[in-house]
């Protein structure tokens, strides 16, 4: 006897389709939220007065910053009468840009007695300077790790089967 339902198993298929690709987005965007809501801890390179020869940017001072109260990494340029000192460390972003702001002032760079005090928000960003960055990275900037996984996964399943 010929079966008439061979329409409806290509309708199941099409079904279980479906639900596993919502599956998947809702997975993904999930993924996303918490990933805000966790954030990874953050590494900052971390030494107390480190002479210029030193700028304490080895693998060895790299530590993990207390999660969700230490978000940023702060960087202390020192001009002293034995030389240029760097101290490095931890920090809350906010509390990190209030103590840079009060000594502003005594930023002087290549001046005796210069303190200069910056804040940065992304991991080892206290560490050596970076490359110059090249013109296809201003065209095409990194985004965020899982924002770019979601928008991959995305654009996949909503092609046609």
């Amino acid at each position: 006897m010929a079966s008439v339902s061979g329409g409806n198993d290509n309708e199941s298929v099409h079904g279980v389709y479906g639900k596993m690709r919502a599956l998947i987005i809702y997975a993904t965007l999930c993924a996303c939220v918490f990933s805000q809501v966790w954030p990874l801890q953050m590494q900052c390179y971390h030494c107390e007065e480190s002479p210029l020869e030193d700028d304490c940017s080895a693998p060895h001072f790299i530590v993990n910053c207390t999660a969700n109260i230490q978000n940023a990494c702060q960087k202390e340029v020192m001009v002293m009468a034995n030389g240029v000192s760097y101290r490095k460390a931890c920090a809350s972003f906010t509390t990190c840009l209030i103590v840079s702001a009060g000594y502003q002032s005594f930023c002087s760079p290549g001046h005796m007695g210069s303190v200069c005090i910056s804040c940065c928000n992304t991991p080892l960003c206290n560490g050596p300077r970076p490359p110059r960055a090249s013109i296809a990275s201003w065209l095409h900037p990194p985004g965020p790790p899982l924002l770019q996984l979601a928008s991959i996964v995305v654009a996949t399943l909503s092609a046609p089967p």
